[in-house]
């Protein structure tokens, strides 16, 4: 699995030992709680905690007992249980779960569990942040070519480009964040949500210790729309990954080639042609987020379950949670490391600039000519006349094909601009000049 790359942190969330550390949490927490209920005799919670002590110290063992139990009663919570009344060994167990159902001990873990994943996806994100902003400090004045439909349009800089991947990647903090609070949802609220037989009280108790909030109102599990806002925020970072790798792919091509992902000592491009150096950590981040989506489509499908509760999403939510957050950890990391390495070439952004021929002032003109006083369309059919006149120049292969040196042709456009006017007009540093703005604007 590749999400074997994402940090030891992440995949430990997500191993069993934790998550039965998780559940001996819940049940010990509920247990105390009902002693101050006065519902359990505190010499009995005595030695359902030396239990559990005892299972916190074995994890692994817990894990190993858990699953041979499961084998024969077709039941993990059940299997956890009786593993655990089996170390206490005592009628002090009848205690243990006490009033509660699976869902209470499994949806109150995914939601710590959650927590703890998201927490590290935050650290992600803030790791990731100021590198872009390293990279758009740098190339804050670098020209290159703006494009739209994939042709030319107007200047603008490297460093805009990167100070607007730094802006949705904050959007993306701020998402990883808020579904952060969204999720911290815990519920001890039993097999159908009334809390018949454990008080409310036992409930608000063990969410604190865990520092979840307890659902205001559950069937038997906490509703799936939570889950499914939690998949598509990870889903939706993964979207804006995609959205970069995608431009720094087209950036890469041999046709244009004004950056390219690094590429290490010693690393081969293919197996059949020496010289090749692709972009192959871009689409590896292109289709890995497509994973993303698809785990989260399966959680919206588990929004829609039978009544109190049926099992159809239980056996998703195994895949997709584990899934999904190791993926998008190892997703940042790569990011991470592309965009500290990323190799640019001011040098091509530069060549690539004229192939337009200085077309890329079109818009300039027009408005300029619309302030001499020529209507909108009187001045769009100038331009779009010498535009269509500079490509037939270059074509025939002619190189003095120049925009700027059409208009000047045209005697209207002579009669309107004074000599140096146009050449003034038609600068980068025209397209350049709110440049700074944007970026204080955006605290960079």
């Amino acid at each position: 699995m590749i999400t074997r790359y994402s940090r030891p942190e992440m995949r430990a969330i997500w191993t069993d030992e934790n998550k039965l550390r998780i559940w001996l949490q819940i049940e010990l927490l509920a247990s105390e709680a009902l002693v101050k209920e006065k519902i359990v005799p505190a010499r009995d919670f005595a030695k359902i905690k030396a239990g559990c002590d005892q299972w916190f110290a074995d994890l692994p063992g817990l894990v190993a007992r858990q699953k041979e139990l499961e084998k024969v009663l077709n039941h993990d919570v059940i299997g956890f249980t009786t593993a655990v009344a089996e170390v206490i060994n005592d009628n002090a167990s009848r205690w243990f779960h006490f009033g509660l159902t699976s869902s209470d001990v499994g949806d109150t873990c995914y939601a710590v569990q959650m927590t703890q994943s998201a927490d590290i996806l935050i650290a992600d994100a803030k790791k990731l942040l100021p590198v872009i902003a390293r990279r758009a400090r740098e190339h804050k004045f670098t020209p290159c070519i703006g494009r739209s439909h994939g042709i030319h349009g107007e200047p603008t800089t490297f460093g805009l480009k990167l100070a607007l991947m730094h802006d949705e990647f904050g959007r993306a903090l701020e998402r990883l964040e808020r579904v952060r609070r969204v999720v911290a949802v815990g519920k001890l609220s039993g097999a159908v949500g009334t809390s018949a037989h454990l008080s409310p009280r036992v409930e608000a108790y063990v969410c604190k210790k865990l520092g979840l909030k307890p659902a205001p109102i559950a069937t038997q599990v906490v509703q799936r729309d939570l889950h499914a806002e939690f998949q598509l925020a990870l889903a939706l970072v993964g979207a804006s990954i995609e959205r970069w790798a995608v431009e720094f792919r087209h950036l890469q091509r041999t046709e244009v080639l004004e950056a390219e992902e690094p590429f290490t000592k010693g690393q081969k491009g293919s197996s059949a042609m020496p010289h090749k150096r692709n972009p192959i950590t871009w689409e590896r981040l292109t289709g890995l987020a497509r994973v993303l989506r698809g785990n989260a489509m399966a959680a919206l499908e588990n929004v829609a379950l039978w009544h109190e509760r049926d099992i159809s999403h239980s056996s998703v939510e195994r895949i997709i949670f584990p899934d999904s957050c190791t993926l998008l950890d190892y997703m940042f990391g790569l990011l991470t490391r592309l965009m500290d390495g990323i190799v640019v070439y001011p040098a091509n952004m530069k060549k690539n600039l004229g192939l337009s021929l200085g077309m890329w002032n079109s818009q300039t003109v027009l408005l300029a000519l619309i302030k001499k006083g020529l209507t909108r369309e009187a001045a769009y059919k100038i331009c779009q006349d010498a535009a269509m006149k500079t490509w037939e120049v270059k074509h025939a292969g002619r190189e003095d094909a120049d925009f700027v040196g059409q208009l000047k042709l045209d005697p209207q456009v002579a009669k309107l601009f004074q000599a140096g006017e146009m050449e003034k007009l038609c600068s980068l540093d025209f397209h350049f000049k709110e440049v700074n703005n944007r970026f204080r604007r955006l605290g960079l």
